[in-house]
């Protein structure tokens, strides 16, 4: 059962915040920006997809803040099986990198909103306020590339894979064989197969050692700390 959330959050009442990141020193860092606002209080804490699963019914956030480039089921999925355990769950994604793809599948996921980590602290704020009434942010400069490739008609080879065979090619990329995509996204064997294989003749790849030079070229995953 889901805990009942501030029916007015961030109106007289504190603000309640889930930070999800794998990186403890970038959850540090966001609650210390966070001090300078009186009206958000960081409720819960993951380093994690499955720990922000595990911890959301109990802690029962306004907002939580989802960092997409994670290990294990990644942002994404836990966007996804966040909202089928309580659709009306607020998520701002948030990655280092300000590629296009990030933002469409985090939206398309579900989330509300969509920042860069490098984003001001007053952006923050502003995101986090404005996603707790249940309006949608996007990163303005984002919004606009977004924007200027959607009426250009100029899409990245990405684009031509589905929801789930990004997920897929992004855990392919981080270097996950078949067998631990399978434990982490609940998915058999079979399909986690027919996926890799959907992805290599869509995207003209022949192995794991290309999908992630691919992710790295398009920005997707990180190549040094973040």
């Amino acid at each position: 059962m889901v805990a009942q959330r501030n029916k007015e959050p961030g109106k007289g009442k504190s603000l309640k915040l889930m930070l999800v990141d794998d990186h403890a020193v970038v959850r540090t860092g966001f609650k210390l920006l966070l001090q300078a606002s009186d009206d958000i209080e960081v409720v819960a804490e993951a380093d994690s997809g499955e720990a922000a699963c595990a911890l959301y019914g109990s802690s029962a956030p306004d907002v939580v803040v989802m960092d997409i480039a994670m290990g294990g089921m990644g942002g994404l999925e836990a966007i996804k099986r966040i909202l089928a355990h309580d659709p009306s769950a607020r998520i701002l994604a948030l990655s280092a990198h300000e590629d296009t793809s990030h933002p469409k599948r985090a939206l398309q996921a579900g989330a509300l909103g969509y920042l860069s980590k490098r984003s001001a602290p007053e952006v923050l704020i502003d995101a986090l306020r404005s996603i707790a009434q249940g309006r949608r942010y996007v990163d303005a400069q984002i919004a606009q590339r977004m924007l200027a490739q959607e009426l250009s008609g100029n899409q990245g080879p990405l684009e031509k894979l589905s929801a789930r065979e990004f997920e897929v090619f992004l855990q392919l990329a981080r270097g996950q064989s078949v067998a631990q995509i399978s434990e982490t996204l609940k998915l058999s064997g079979s399909t986690v197969g027919t996926h890799l294989y959907n992805i290599k003749q869509k995207l003209d790849l022949s192995n794991q050692a290309e999908m992630t030079l691919l992710a790295v070229r398009h920005g997707l995953i990180d190549v040094g700390p973040k």
